[in-house]
């Protein structure tokens, strides 16, 4: 006995796919740098030392003296004479004055008069000590420095970015399709009969 069949074959569809990856590529240049640093400002200022030794007491004491101080102690020993003397004959003179009041002033005038003052002697040292004066002044430095920035120049340097974009291809690589076949498939009909 042979039983109707209805036979379906089908074939699915398929899509083809093909992709193409991206590509990237990044390229950073260096930044552009230039460091310059400018000197120091130095300034010295230097006063020289000074260093000065007075003899002139010295010379004076082993009697070793300009012409200039011998003048000006003669005059000055010349004007305490006058004073002196001076001051002795007015002195005297009032003692003269009052020569009733009796001490006899003639005599001990002329005694006084003809012998002067009596002398001293005392151990001296040639030259005298602290005769040569002696004075230093140090030297002075004076140091200023006025420091300098550095001058930083930078020049950023932009990335070179090159990209090329993927790309995706859709296709239809096997076309869907449907098959019907009819096996012992009959119709009855009246009186008649038909085979599909």
């Amino acid at each position: 006995m042979q039983f109707p069949q209805i036979r379906i074959q089908s074939q699915n569809a398929q899509i083809q796919i093909n992709q193409t990856a991206g590509q990237q590529t990044i390229q950073q240049p260096k930044a552009i740098q230039s460091i310059q640093q400018p000197n120091a400002e130095l300034t010295i200022n230097h006063t020289p030392s000074k260093l000065s030794i007075d003899q002139t007491q010295a010379w004076a004491d082993m009697d070793l003296k300009s012409v200039f101080r011998r003048i000006a102690e003669a005059a000055q020993d010349g004007k305490q004479a006058v004073y002196q003397g001076t001051a002795r004959r007015i002195r005297q003179g009032t003692e003269l004055m009052k020569i009733e009041n009796g001490g006899n002033p003639i005599a001990r005038q002329a005694q006084a008069n003809s012998e002067g003052a009596p002398k001293q002697f005392n151990i001296g040292w040639i030259p005298s000590a602290g005769s040569v004066k002696i004075d230093y002044q140090p030297s002075q430095v004076d140091i200023r420095i006025t420091p300098r920035k550095p001058v930083i120049n930078t020049q950023a340097q932009k990335p070179i970015t090159n990209y090329q974009p993927g790309s995706v291809d859709i296709s239809l690589h096997q076309r869907n399709q449907l098959n019907i076949d009819f096996v012992n498939l009959k119709h009855h009909g009246i009186n008649f009969e038909m085979t599909l």
